[in-house]
């Protein structure tokens, strides 16, 4: 399996994942446009009054999927979820979570960032 194609399965097992802790799945890939220099969010779900904004990564181990995780893109995730909050006019709770998927292993770092 290619490095896109385990991206794909990684973001489809995160949300499995996050259907059976009870959220539901608003939004995957979500971009806020071309050339805005901003980062896509893999998924956007919502627990009660709480949207959550989630990265995803598919990685050998733990340390790697953290390291992969740059201040960078950090930056523009909160660009694209401010954006995002914006548009639909939240007045809620909102968070940034992190799934790690680890070959069938899923970290969960709720609050990450």
């Amino acid at each position: 399996m290619n490095t896109y194609r385990k991206g794909l399965f990684s973001e489809w097992y995160a949300r499995q994942f996050l259907r059976l802790h009870g959220f539901s799945i608003l939004k995957t890939r979500y971009v806020t446009g071309r050339n805005t220099n901003r980062a896509e969010i893999d998924i956007i779900a919502k627990k009660h009054n709480t949207i959550v904004f989630i990265e995803v990564k598919y990685r050998p181990d733990l340390l790697s999927a953290w390291d992969a995780i740059t201040p960078t893109q950090i930056r523009r995730l909160r660009d694209a979820a401010d954006t995002y909050l914006a548009k639909k006019k939240w007045i809620g709770d909102a968070r940034f979570d992190v799934i790690a998927v680890c070959g069938w292993k899923i970290y969960w770092a709720k609050n990450a960032f």
